[in-house]
């Protein structure tokens, strides 16, 4: 018998993590982050990781699992959120999955199968073997040349992802993006995919004022601290709200530049997660207005109960 998942995604600051509140407490339900950053303990500032407060009760997962030093791939996330689901459905609770980040949703909600191009133990060891003779940005300068759509998601220092990327590449004869294209995006869950949006200047001007809100809150000691930990090249801190922070704290550029870097590259990252939802998934889109958001709780709340009785 399938799973029932109840999925909610959209842009950040559009209002994911209150919904998600009332449906857990309407459907009897918990949470499970589909945020590649809240994984990561002390980065609760610059993520808008949900507080105890907000919680109200509900069990949440999928956050505060990794340390900041450690990395966490988008097949890591897919096996973790699958098992999260199982165990929540089996104590006859609804999983409820909720987030903005595109690809790992994606990885979580459909067969995403990252284990169709086997390893290829040569391959790999003689790809390692050249990025400590060569170093990374040798490597990495090939990913651009062979597969520039997957070089711009994946970060130079990340070397595992670019060594898996080349792999595929020498293996299939097919770059990774290619091959993504090739994965049949069915889902094993019955699934309702929820996508709150937004007019983009209301948006916008929701995002500039979460950034204040942050720095008003501690986000640039927050940021300081994991610096000064010597994490400026882990793949936790190449995240929005932090990476922003680097140049400051090497006397690069001053707060406000930062802050105003921090508003624009928030603003962006929206976009992209709308681009990114709207072709890669079947959503169900509510338009989110503050004078009308009581209303569409409200018929969210019925659309989600006429999707379970018929299940």
């Amino acid at each position: 018998m399938e799973q029932t998942v109840i999925a909610i995604i959209g842009p950040t600051a559009v209002g994911k993590t209150k919904l998600s509140i009332e449906v857990a407490k309407q459907f009897d339900g918990e949470i499970i982050s589909g945020d590649s950053m809240q994984v990561y303990k002390g980065m609760d500032i610059g993520t808008a990781k949900v507080s105890k407060n907000e919680m109200e009760g509900i069990p949440h997962h999928m956050i505060d699992i990794k340390e900041p030093w450690e990395s966490f791939s988008v097949a890591e996330f897919q096996a973790s959120v699958k098992e999260h689901i199982e165990e929540i459905s089996s104590r006859h609770k609804l999983p409820i999955l909720v987030g903005g980040s595109g690809l790992y949703v994606q990885a979580a909600l459909y067969d995403y199968n990252f284990a169709n191009v086997k390893r290829d133990i040569t391959i790999s060891r003689k790809l390692e073997k050249q990025m400590e003779e060569d170093g990374a940005n040798v490597l990495y300068s090939r990913l651009k040349e062979l597969d520039p759509v997957q070089a711009a998601k994946t970060h130079p220092n990340n070397a595992r992802r670019v060594i898996r990327a080349l792999e595929i590449y020498e293996t299939t004869g097919m770059t990774m993006s290619e091959w993504q294209k090739t994965q049949q995006l069915t889902s094993p869950y019955q699934l309702y995919l929820i996508g709150l949006e937004m007019d983009r200047e209301l948006l916008y001007d929701k995002i500039n004022h979460r950034v204040d809100l942050m720095v008003q809150q501690g986000l640039v000691k927050e940021v300081q601290t994991l610096y000064q930990r010597g994490y400026t090249d882990k793949p936790s801190m190449k995240g929005i709200g932090y990476k922003e922070f680097i140049p400051y704290f090497e006397n690069r550029q001053s707060l406000e530049q930062t802050i105003e870097i921090l508003k624009q590259n928030s603003r962006r990252f929206a976009k992209r997660q709308y681009t990114w939802f709207r072709n890669k998934m079947d959503v169900n889109w509510y338009s989110i207005k503050p004078e009308e958001a009581r209303e569409k709780s409200r018929l969210i709340l019925r659309d989600i109960a006429g999707f379970l009785q018929e299940k």
